[in-house]
């Protein structure tokens, strides 16, 4: 996965934004206000800190080698992803959905209805 596709996967989510508190080189993409991707996009090599449950992110680290532990972040509710191909883009692309269903959880119910978001439940 490549910087535009990871950008069109963060942004393609209901009410997503992107903006740079941290400066031009980081783009912090957000719903309703709170963040659930950060990525520096022209970095080599690409990474993107992602939140996770705090299980499937242990699981994840150990099942690949490019995740580990968010890098600056809450270590036990965010993993960073080296985009280096070791990661199918469909798992990180499911990874992108799965941190911002966990952010629009945690948002009021009111928040959630203007996203039309209908919950963490997968098929």
């Amino acid at each position: 996965m490549g910087p535009a596709e990871l950008k069109r996967s963060c942004l393609g989510l209901a009410g997503a934004r992107e903006e740079f508190p941290f400066g031009e080189a980081a783009s912090v993409f957000k719903v309703a206000g709170k963040m659930f991707a950060l990525s520096a996009l022209k970095g080599r090599p690409l990474s993107v800190s992602l939140k996770c449950d705090p299980d499937i992110a242990v699981k994840l680290r150990l099942e690949y080698p490019a995740i580990t532990a968010g890098y600056h972040l809450n270590k036990r509710h965010w993993n960073t992803v080296l985009l280096d191909g070791s990661v199918p883009d469909q798992l990180v692309r499911e990874m992108v959905e799965d941190s911002y269903d966990l952010v629009v959880a945690g948002l009021s119910r009111r928040e959630q209805e203007k996203l039309h978001w209908v919950g963490l439940a997968r098929e």
